[in-house]
């Protein structure tokens, strides 16, 4: 079985990942799973506890979640290196800093943001300091991205990692919440447009909005993720039927 990955839309921060799996070119499927609805229910629950994605379902069946783990498994299975480098490298040292920045200090400088966004009931004052603090929190992260990169086409050379791949996720976070103006920031702003251009990220702006368009890697099929559930995330009382 090939590995399948659930990514969650809108505005999903494991879409990155799909960008991945493109520029890996190894068989895969997909899963698209609502973060407004989906995630709440009891079954997904079963898939995964804490109610979020990316959950990737190995070709053995095991279910592995979080975004670091899942780019570890791709980068093992990387054996051409198209999306990492040689292990213990400096490079693979250097793209790993980048990966743990982008999945910490600036995915996470948008939670005020999210907070205000999703605050229900709305509170207008609390909103307000949120937004006006997440702003803050945002550009400063932005800065700190941009001093960053260095004079090459991708984070870490000539052709997209995975540490562009955990960007590509979360870049669009600050267009969305309106929190910075780009042009302050032109070599991120500039990165944004080549990884915007590539067809395996074009690829996964339209798998995120429901237009399946023509995979560029690796992709074999698009599964429901009613099936994924009745696979992977049986009920406890069906799962007890079918026990011999």
């Amino acid at each position: 079985m090939e590995p399948i990955l659930c990514h969650g839309f809108p505005l999903g921060s494991s879409t990155g990942l799909v960008a991945a799996f493109e520029w890996l070119r190894q068989p895969y499927a997909l899963c698209r799973v609502d973060m407004l609805a989906d995630m709440k229910s009891d079954a997904f629950g079963r898939l995964n506890g804490r109610r979020e994605t990316p959950v990737l379902i190995t070709g053995d069946g095991r279910i592995l979640t979080e975004t670091m783990a899942i780019a570890a498994w791709l980068e093992a299975r990387d054996t051409e290196r198209r999306i990492s480098f040689a292990p213990g490298s400096a490079a693979a040292d250097r793209m790993h800093q980048l990966m743990a920045f982008l999945n910490s200090s600036f995915t996470g400088a948008f939670s005020p943001l999210w907070a205000a966004l999703e605050m229900n009931p709305p509170d207008p004052a609390a909103q307000g300091a949120l937004r006006a603090f997440g702003k803050r929190v945002v550009a400063k992260r932005h800065a700190d991205l941009e001093a960053m990169i260095a004079d090459t086409p991708f984070l870490m050379g000539e052709h997209p990692t995975l540490a562009d791949a955990i960007l590509v996720g979360v870049a669009r976070w600050a267009d969305f919440h309106v929190a910075v103006e780009m042009a302050r920031y032109p070599k991120l702003a500039a990165l944004g447009a080549r990884l915007d251009a590539d067809p395996a990220v074009r690829f996964v702006r339209s798998e995120e909005v429901g237009e399946p368009a023509q995979s560029a890697g690796g992709l074999v099929r698009r599964i429901p993720l009613t099936e994924v559930l009745d696979r992977f995330a049986p009920d406890a009382a069906r799962a007890a039927a079918a026990a011999p």
